[in-house]
Protein backbone atom coordinates (compact mmCIF):
# COMPACT_ATOMS: atom_id res chain seq x y z
CA UNK A 1 0.00 0.00 0.00
CA UNK A 2 1.39 3.41 -0.92
CA UNK A 3 1.36 6.54 1.19
CA UNK A 4 -1.62 8.09 -0.59
CA UNK A 5 -3.69 4.98 0.06
CA UNK A 6 -2.73 5.04 3.74
CA UNK A 7 -3.60 8.72 4.12
CA UNK A 8 -6.88 8.17 2.31
CA UNK A 9 -7.93 5.19 4.40
CA UNK A 10 -6.92 6.35 7.90
CA UNK A 11 -9.67 8.17 9.77
CA UNK A 12 -10.66 9.35 13.23
CA UNK A 13 -11.88 6.18 14.89
CA UNK A 14 -15.10 6.75 16.80
CA UNK A 15 -15.69 3.28 18.27
CA UNK A 16 -12.92 0.93 19.44
CA UNK A 17 -13.25 -2.80 19.98
CA UNK A 18 -12.44 -3.11 23.68
CA UNK A 19 -11.44 -6.76 23.19
CA UNK A 20 -8.65 -6.07 20.72
CA UNK A 21 -5.23 -5.02 21.94
CA UNK A 22 -2.03 -3.79 20.33
CA UNK A 23 0.72 -6.35 20.74
CA UNK A 24 3.95 -5.37 22.47
CA UNK A 25 6.02 -5.11 19.29
CA UNK A 26 3.51 -2.82 17.60
CA UNK A 27 3.42 -0.46 20.56
CA UNK A 28 7.21 -0.52 20.77
CA UNK A 29 7.21 0.97 17.27
CA UNK A 30 4.67 3.62 18.33
CA UNK A 31 6.91 4.57 21.25
CA UNK A 32 9.84 4.88 18.86
CA UNK A 33 7.82 7.38 16.83
CA UNK A 34 7.24 9.43 19.99
CA UNK A 35 10.99 9.64 20.56
CA UNK A 36 12.03 10.19 16.95
CA UNK A 37 9.56 12.91 15.98
CA UNK A 38 11.06 16.18 14.71
CA UNK A 39 10.97 19.36 16.78
CA UNK A 40 12.24 22.90 16.31
CA UNK A 41 15.97 23.11 17.16
CA UNK A 42 15.61 19.57 18.56
CA UNK A 43 13.90 21.06 21.60
CA UNK A 44 11.85 17.90 22.34
CA UNK A 45 9.61 19.87 24.73
CA UNK A 46 7.32 16.99 25.60
CA UNK A 47 6.45 14.18 27.94
CA UNK A 48 4.05 11.31 27.28
CA UNK A 49 1.83 9.47 29.74
CA UNK A 50 0.79 6.04 28.49
CA UNK A 51 -2.38 4.29 29.63
CA UNK A 52 -2.15 0.65 28.54
CA UNK A 53 -4.53 -0.91 31.05
CA UNK A 54 -8.12 -0.41 32.19
CA UNK A 55 -7.25 1.27 35.49
CA UNK A 56 -5.00 3.83 33.80
CA UNK A 57 -7.58 4.56 31.10
CA UNK A 58 -10.20 5.03 33.81
CA UNK A 59 -8.01 7.71 35.39
CA UNK A 60 -7.81 9.58 32.08
CA UNK A 61 -11.55 9.25 31.48
CA UNK A 62 -12.22 11.52 34.46
CA UNK A 63 -11.33 14.41 32.13
CA UNK A 64 -13.90 13.29 29.54
CA UNK A 65 -17.08 14.03 31.45
CA UNK A 66 -19.68 16.76 31.07
CA UNK A 67 -19.22 18.55 27.76
CA UNK A 68 -16.61 16.00 26.74
CA UNK A 69 -18.52 12.82 27.56
CA UNK A 70 -18.64 11.79 23.88
CA UNK A 71 -14.92 11.00 24.15
CA UNK A 72 -15.19 8.85 27.29
CA UNK A 73 -15.79 5.55 25.49
CA UNK A 74 -12.89 6.21 23.11
CA UNK A 75 -10.57 6.52 26.08
CA UNK A 76 -12.02 3.56 27.97
CA UNK A 77 -12.30 1.13 25.04
CA UNK A 78 -9.03 1.89 23.25
CA UNK A 79 -6.09 -0.46 23.64
CA UNK A 80 -3.65 2.33 24.52
CA UNK A 81 -4.09 6.05 25.17
CA UNK A 82 -1.21 8.50 25.02
CA UNK A 83 -1.41 11.86 26.79
CA UNK A 84 0.73 14.43 24.99
CA UNK A 85 2.13 17.00 27.40
CA UNK A 86 4.24 20.10 26.81
CA UNK A 87 6.91 21.60 29.01
CA UNK A 88 5.92 24.92 30.54
CA UNK A 89 9.41 26.35 30.04
CA UNK A 90 12.83 25.65 28.55
CA UNK A 91 15.28 26.68 31.23
CA UNK A 92 19.08 26.68 31.06
CA UNK A 93 19.35 23.33 32.82
CA UNK A 94 17.14 21.67 30.23
CA UNK A 95 19.00 23.28 27.33
CA UNK A 96 22.27 21.98 28.74
CA UNK A 97 20.72 18.53 29.12
CA UNK A 98 19.83 18.57 25.42
CA UNK A 99 23.33 19.66 24.46
CA UNK A 100 24.99 16.93 26.52
CA UNK A 101 22.64 14.33 25.07
CA UNK A 102 23.49 15.43 21.53
CA UNK A 103 27.19 15.33 22.35
CA UNK A 104 26.89 11.82 23.78
CA UNK A 105 25.06 10.70 20.64
CA UNK A 106 27.87 11.99 18.41
CA UNK A 107 26.10 14.99 16.89
CA UNK A 108 29.15 17.26 17.06
CA UNK A 109 32.14 16.52 14.85
CA UNK A 110 33.96 19.60 16.11
CA UNK A 111 33.82 21.84 19.20
CA UNK A 112 32.79 24.68 16.91
CA UNK A 113 29.67 22.78 15.81
CA UNK A 114 28.70 22.17 19.44
CA UNK A 115 29.12 25.86 20.18
CA UNK A 116 27.07 26.85 17.13
CA UNK A 117 24.27 24.45 18.10
CA UNK A 118 24.14 25.83 21.63
CA UNK A 119 24.04 29.44 20.45
CA UNK A 120 21.46 28.79 17.73
CA UNK A 121 19.07 27.02 20.09
CA UNK A 122 19.49 29.73 22.72
CA UNK A 123 18.76 32.35 20.07
CA UNK A 124 15.46 30.74 19.09
CA UNK A 125 14.42 30.25 22.71
CA UNK A 126 15.14 33.93 23.34
CA UNK A 127 13.15 34.97 20.27
CA UNK A 128 10.05 33.19 21.56
CA UNK A 129 10.54 34.07 25.23
CA UNK A 130 11.44 37.72 24.83
CA UNK A 131 10.69 39.11 21.35
CA UNK A 132 7.52 37.22 20.43
CA UNK A 133 6.52 36.17 23.95
CA UNK A 134 4.82 33.09 22.53
CA UNK A 135 6.90 30.32 24.08
CA UNK A 136 3.97 28.06 24.97
CA UNK A 137 2.44 28.38 21.50
CA UNK A 138 5.80 27.54 19.95
CA UNK A 139 6.35 24.53 22.19
CA UNK A 140 2.82 23.20 21.63
CA UNK A 141 3.42 23.32 17.88
CA UNK A 142 6.23 20.81 18.41
CA UNK A 143 3.83 18.50 20.24
CA UNK A 144 1.45 18.60 17.28
CA UNK A 145 4.32 17.66 14.96
CA UNK A 146 4.78 14.62 17.17
CA UNK A 147 1.08 13.77 17.02
CA UNK A 148 1.10 13.90 13.23
CA UNK A 149 4.05 11.52 13.16
CA UNK A 150 2.23 9.08 15.44
CA UNK A 151 -1.06 9.22 13.51
CA UNK A 152 0.55 8.47 10.16
CA UNK A 153 2.80 5.84 11.72
CA UNK A 154 -0.21 4.13 13.27
CA UNK A 155 -1.80 3.91 9.82
CA UNK A 156 1.36 2.29 8.46
CA UNK A 157 1.15 -0.28 11.25
CA UNK A 158 -2.54 -0.99 10.60
CA UNK A 159 -3.56 0.55 13.92
CA UNK A 160 -6.69 2.69 14.23
CA UNK A 161 -6.40 5.98 16.06
CA UNK A 162 -8.13 9.21 17.01
CA UNK A 163 -6.60 12.47 18.27
CA UNK A 164 -8.56 13.97 21.18
CA UNK A 165 -8.52 17.58 22.30
CA UNK A 166 -11.98 17.34 23.84
CA UNK A 167 -11.17 16.86 27.51
CA UNK A 168 -10.92 18.99 30.62
CA UNK A 169 -7.22 19.85 30.79
CA UNK A 170 -7.47 21.15 34.34
CA UNK A 171 -8.87 17.86 35.59
CA UNK A 172 -6.23 15.86 33.72
CA UNK A 173 -3.42 18.15 34.89
CA UNK A 174 -4.52 17.63 38.48
CA UNK A 175 -4.94 13.87 38.09
CA UNK A 176 -1.40 13.51 36.73
CA UNK A 177 0.09 16.25 38.95
CA UNK A 178 1.45 17.97 35.86
CA UNK A 179 2.02 21.40 37.36
CA UNK A 180 4.56 19.98 39.80
CA UNK A 181 6.30 18.31 36.86
CA UNK A 182 6.49 21.51 34.82
CA UNK A 183 4.05 20.15 32.25
CA UNK A 184 0.66 20.90 30.75
CA UNK A 185 -1.61 18.46 28.91
CA UNK A 186 -2.24 19.31 25.25
CA UNK A 187 -4.06 16.37 23.66
CA UNK A 188 -4.48 12.61 23.68
CA UNK A 189 -4.32 9.94 21.01
CA UNK A 190 -6.35 6.78 21.52
CA UNK A 191 -5.02 3.71 19.70
CA UNK A 192 -6.57 0.33 19.03
CA UNK A 193 -8.74 -1.42 16.49
CA UNK A 194 -12.11 -0.25 15.23
CA UNK A 195 -15.33 -1.97 16.14
CA UNK A 196 -17.37 -3.36 13.27
CA UNK A 197 -20.19 -0.88 13.83
CA UNK A 198 -17.98 2.24 13.67
CA UNK A 199 -19.97 4.11 11.03
CA UNK A 200 -17.14 6.58 10.44
CA UNK A 201 -15.04 3.78 8.96
CA UNK A 202 -17.34 3.47 5.96
CA UNK A 203 -17.79 7.16 5.20
CA UNK A 204 -15.88 8.64 2.26
CA UNK A 205 -13.10 11.04 3.14
CA UNK A 206 -13.90 14.67 2.36
CA UNK A 207 -11.13 17.17 1.66
CA UNK A 208 -11.01 20.39 -0.32
CA UNK A 209 -9.56 19.98 -3.83
CA UNK A 210 -5.85 20.41 -4.45
CA UNK A 211 -6.41 23.45 -6.67
CA UNK A 212 -8.10 25.27 -3.81
CA UNK A 213 -5.49 24.67 -1.14
CA UNK A 214 -2.20 24.61 -3.07
CA UNK A 215 -0.38 27.28 -5.04
CA UNK A 216 2.77 26.52 -6.96
CA UNK A 217 5.06 29.54 -6.89
CA UNK A 218 6.81 30.71 -10.04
Amino acid sequence: MNLIDLASQRYATKVFDANKRLDAETFTQIKALLRLSPSSVNSQPWHFFIADNAAARQRLSQATQGAYVANAAKVLDASHVIVFCVKTKLDDAYLQKLLLSEEKDGRFKTPELKDLTEKTRAMYVAIHQEARQDTQDWLEKQVYLNMGTVLLGAAVLGVDAVPIEGFDAQILNEELDLSAKGLNSVAMIALGYRKADDVNAELPKSRLPEAEIMTTLA
